[in-house]
């Protein structure tokens, strides 16, 4: 397992970040080949999500590959249901543990280990109930069923509320400035940044262009 920076640092570097790739594939080595291209564009963060019978494999692979690597790139766990999946994936050296849903038992493993538990959310009183459980981000999901005026208006009365909105988030100057300015703290992107068999030149270009933009959205709030 790798030596784990604490929470509170790991969350700042995915506020820093702002572009979180989520990603899945059953095939260890093409896995590895989107990560060497995510970090060549800028990426520092990265989540793994836990889909398929294999996933649990690729993740270890991908671990020791990004270990031995990547040493600053932080992997993280995605699609992460229970507190059984957490501790498992926790002890193959995930950094921070990602769900598509909010639940205690997993809020209370990353608690245990001090590590960042990312939960999802959608209304007010689910954002609400996520941060009193101990999430220091919570991910708005599916963002694309509510869209950027939705996440500002449920943000005016909870101000100091951090949160990464996932689904309808689209790698373009148009749709990031939308979510950027409807104060989202971190996007996540996976379909929409991940086109099957592109080649990894356009994938590198687009993740670069993705990054340099959130870049310059942070300066502007700085």
């Amino acid at each position: 397992m790798s030596e784990r920076s604490p929470s509170s640092l790991v969350i700042q570097a995915i506020l820093r970040q702002q572009v979180v790739p989520v990603f899945h594939h059953d095939d260890a080595a093409y896995a590895q080949q989107i990560v060497d291209t995510c970090y060549q564009a800028g990426i520092r963060v990265f989540e793994f999500a836990n889909r398929g019978t294999n996933a649990f494999a690729v993740f270890t692979k991908l671990r020791e590959y990004v270990s031995a690597r990547y040493p600053d790139l932080l992997l993280g766990s995605g699609t992460i249901y229970n507190a059984k999946e957490a501790e498992v994936f926790l002890e193959a050296g995930a950094d921070f543990i990602v769900q598509p849903i909010t639940t205690a038992d997993v809020a209370a493993v990353c608690r245990h280990h001090d590590v960042p538990w990312i939960p999802s959310a959608l209304t007010p009183n689910e954002i609400f109930h996520a941060t009193r459980l101990g999430a220091a981000l919570v991910k708005i999901f599916p963002g694309s069923i509510v869209g950027p005026d939705y996440v500002r208006a449920v943000l005016a009365p909870m101000p100091n509320v951090k949160v990464m909105v996932t689904g309808g988030v689209e790698p373009t100057e148009e749709s990031l400035r939308a979510w950027f300015e409807a104060g989202v703290s971190v996007v996540g992107m996976g379909s929409k940044l991940f086109i099957d068999g592109e080649d990894q030149a356009a994938l590198g270009a687009r993740i670069a262009q993705v990054v340099q933009l959130a870049a310059t959205y942070q300066q502007n709030r700085s």
